[in-house]
């Protein structure tokens, strides 16, 4: 996003609501493993209904491209359609490490979508 990390962390400045809001664990191969539906019903709703005037959601990952877009395409194909969402919805891929292959095959992402996704940010917080 391109902000200072006094900034990222101002009150008031940013919001994060996972999907699940519990942690399930780990799968065999160290991934996460994913959340019981029953935490994302009990708990996404009502705290999405306590944010107001959101003017940018970030929709990381393919559950919750898949949840908040509706769609069940392949994240990238989700990611690289991003111009669909913007200005008040950006489809981005998880921010992992298990994601360096990913970049390297979809250089697109970095030169095209994280200048728009910085400008836009920039935008909204001022």
């Amino acid at each position: 996003m391109g902000l200072r990390a006094d900034r990222f962390f101002a009150p008031g400045t940013l919001s994060i609501a996972p999907m699940g809001f519990c942690f399930p664990g780990n799968d065999a191969n160290g991934g996460d493993l994913r959340p019981p539906r029953r935490c994302h019903e009990i708990w996404h709703g009502k705290v999405l209904e306590e944010l107001s005037g959101v003017l940018l959601t970030l929709v990381i990952g393919a559950m919750a491209q898949s949840h908040i877009l509706g769609r069940s395409d392949p994240m990238t194909t989700i990611v690289r359609d991003w111009q669909t969402y913007a200005p008040t919805l950006f489809p981005l891929p998880h921010p992992s490490w298990r994601n360096s292959a990913w970049l390297k095959r979809n250089p697109w992402f970095e030169a095209e979508t994280i200048p728009a996704l910085r400008a836009r940010v920039s935008e909204v917080l001022n």
